[in-house]
């Protein structure tokens, strides 16, 4: 996929002060970015995180997901590590946009699972597209990765555009009352490697 990289600056956070990475899709002018910490063109494999933007999860806290609490552990376990990668990609509601997430999120109300809503709405059950990751990758010159995830499509997409992931780094974090069911559906529907528990404990944000 044709990607214009953009410019870069730094991005102080309360986990490290990361190095944020402007990219632009030439044909859809979508816009994307790319947190790094430290070299990561060394040869040594990079701890890297592929995460869809989820606005809900990632900006106000949702609990409905585990995206917040997945992306906040990806910066975590990057600053401790010293070094890192998170590739943040403009795929709302697992590629329906943010208006279609509401609807589905409607359609969960009344009772139906992740899988089922978006297939309501004349959607696949997931529409993502990681074939922004390899122009990003040979951009920031990194030549193999550790990857963190839980769904084993992100390992296949990456391994079958030739990127090298050395190890899949499981990040299963923030399962709470309001999200049992939708970790539940990932396991059972997607194939994601989860616990299928049931935990009452709402974890810290």
């Amino acid at each position: 996929m044709p990607l214009e990289y953009i410019a870069s600056c730094q991005l102080p956070t309360p986990y490290a002060v990361f190095r944020m990475h402007g990219f632009q899709e030439s044909k859809t002018g979508k816009e994307h970015i790319a947190l790094t910490l430290g070299d990561v063109s060394t040869p040594e494999p990079v701890l890297a995180r592929t995460h869809s933007e989820c606005l809900t999860g990632d900006a106000l806290y949702s609990m409905r997901c585990d995206c917040g609490y997945q992306l906040q552990e990806a910066l975590r376990s990057i600053a401790e590590a010293e070094r890192g990668l998170i590739m943040y990609l403009r795929q709302e509601g697992r590629g329906i946009g943010l208006l279609n997430k509401v609807r589905a999120y409607n359609l969960q109300d009344q009772g139906a699972d992740t899988v089922q809503a978006n297939e309501q709405l004349g959607f696949a059950a997931d529409l993502r597209d990681y074939s922004i990751c390899q122009p990003m990758l040979e951009h920031l010159g990194i030549r193999s990765i550790r990857l963190m995830t839980n769904n084993p499509r992100k390992v296949d997409s990456l391994r079958n555009m030739g990127i090298e992931v050395v190890e899949r780094v499981p990040i299963e974090v923030g399962r709470n009352p309001h999200n049992t069911n939708y970790l539940n559906t990932k396991a059972g529907k997607l194939g994601h490697w989860l616990a299928t528990h049931q935990d009452d404990e709402l974890p810290p944000r």
